[in-house]
């Protein structure tokens, strides 16, 4: 049966993330914002995921005017989002009240399509985000998206009874989310047609292109009943980045999945990205390396930043030699911690718990906190349950957590406003200092020294004196 294929550009989004580390400032994508609108895709992803963090830590940017400026710009078209459950776009589980905030601000702001995931696919951690999207009275779409990964555990029956759950959830529609490049074509094909005949909602397609495979996998996913794919125009493709839009456009064109969108529209808005590709190699920003194939996540089946911070962790302690066994280690380390994908921020709880095995000489005889709080469910349930003895040995007397961990959270968006009172301009601020506080002051004190004229360089905060 024909089918229009939805696409999804990433370009605003995850292919600057997965490239030059989410530095793309709102500046270098005015003069294409326009341009993009009339293309006809059906969402650009733009915002979540670490553009938040990275507009405040690094840009001096605000994140939220950044969505209102892709908003005022791209009227025809919907905007997406990233959102990580009961962490929102932070690294800790927050209040129900947080989360229903900023899904709702989201919205306000000019966000039309929330994709929700959790690290551990716990669906627990999810209803409070979709239920505050559903809130919204039929503005945004609630896409919930499966944290791909492999294993004994993860067989298609996994993701369809996961699937299941997500759809009674009250999901608009799934993602399977393929953040570290493992799918390949004949796995996506079976999943794909294993979860479209078990659920009636539309499936997105999510993979990197890190393996080399990503092209395959969407043209395979597509003719297996996929309804949308995420592509990157294509300066900013390839790598660890996405498949290329206009290659994905020109191989469904003239077929039953035709996207309807027109190539030489295309070639224009590559002709903008090359010049920001070249800027970015030139400064340094785009390393080269990330845009060439490594299959080693298939090997080791560890996402490739993972991989980059395993070397790192281990130079810094000089036992670079210990590389493969810290790899043999990880997948022993996963299985006694219940199976978790390895993903933000699993993956680097398990990489670094591998390496203090190793290099200690004695598995768990040095444990992080953050692992220990993985394995005693603060994080939420595993996929497979853990061994209580094996929690006992890491936990010790700490209270394992069976309930939904945000159930343990009060309520904490009034507390935060009383203590930034003095700095809240929007309302949305609260969300800036729930998320990053030290980083989010440091921008509320850069934002009011530009606002009266302060050079913060040349203030001197001891004698209270500044020039003006």
């Amino acid at each position: 049966m024909a089918k229009k294929i939805r696409v999804t550009e990433t370009a605003l989004r995850d292919a600057h993330q997965s490239l030059i580390a989410t530095r793309m400032t709102t500046e270098d994508m005015l003069p294409i914002l326009d341009k993009l609108d009339k293309i006809g895709y059906y969402s650009l992803e733009c915002w979540g995921g670490a553009t938040y963090d990275a507009c405040l830590r690094f840009l001096n940017e605000d994140p939220w005017a950044r969505l209102r400026t892709i908003r005022e710009h791209c009227p025809n078209t919907k905007l997406q989002m990233l959102f990580r459950g009961q962490n929102m776009l932070g690294y800790r589980h927050y209040a129900d009240d947080c989360v229903e905030y900023l899904v709702q601000r989201s919205v306000a702001n000019g966000i039309d399509i929330i994709r929700i995931f959790d690290a551990l696919n716990d669906i627990k951690n999810l209803k409070t985000a979709i239920n505050a999207a559903k809130r919204e009275n039929g503005k945004a779409e609630a896409q919930v998206a499966i944290s791909y990964t492999t294993g004994p555990v993860f067989t298609d029956e996994y993701y369809v009874e996961y699937a299941k759950r997500i759809a009674d959830a009250g999901a608009d529609s799934i993602c399977i989310k393929d953040m570290a490049a493992l799918l390949t074509p004949t796995a996506t094909e079976s999943l794909v047609k294993a979860i479209k005949e078990a659920v009636d909602l539309p499936v997105q397609l999510h993979t990197h292109y890190t393996s080399g495979l990503a092209s395959m996998c969407l043209l395979k996913g597509v003719e297996a009943g996929a309804d949308g794919i995420d592509t990157a125009i294509s300066p900013l493709a390839l790598g660890t980045s996405h498949a290329p839009t206009e290659s994905m456009v020109a191989a469904l064109a003239g077929t039953p999945y035709d996207t309807g969108l027109d190539i030489k529209q295309l070639a224009e808005i590559r002709a903008y990205f090359m010049t920001l590709r070249e800027k970015y190699i030139k400064s340094g920003l785009l390393d080269q390396k990330m845009l060439a194939t490594d299959a080693k996540a298939l090997i080791y089946q560890v996402p490739g930043g993972m991989l980059s911070n395993l070397l790192s962790q281990l130079k810094q302690a000089g036992k670079e030699d210990k590389l493969t066994e810290v790899l043999e280690e990880v997948p022993r380390v996963r299985k006694d911690a219940g199976y978790p994908p390895l993903v933000t921020p699993t993956s680097q709880i398990v990489g670094t718990q591998a390496v203090f095995n190793v290099i200690t000489g004695e598995r768990y005889k040095m444990c992080t906190n953050e692992f220990k709080g993985l394995v005693a469910g603060e994080y939420g349930t595993t996929p497979m349950p853990i061994d209580p003895a094996f929690q006992k040995k890491i936990c010790g007397d700490k209270k394992i957590i069976t309930c939904r961990p945000a159930d343990l959270l009060e309520p904490e968006l009034d507390k935060l406003r009383g203590e930034i009172s003095q700095w809240i301009e929007q309302e949305e601020d609260v969300l800036s200092y729930a998320q990053f506080p030290k980083v989010a002051l440091d921008f509320f004190e850069k934002r009011r020294n530009a606002e009266v004229g302060i050079n913060g360089d040349k203030l001197d905060k001891k004698n209270m004196v500044h020039p003006v």
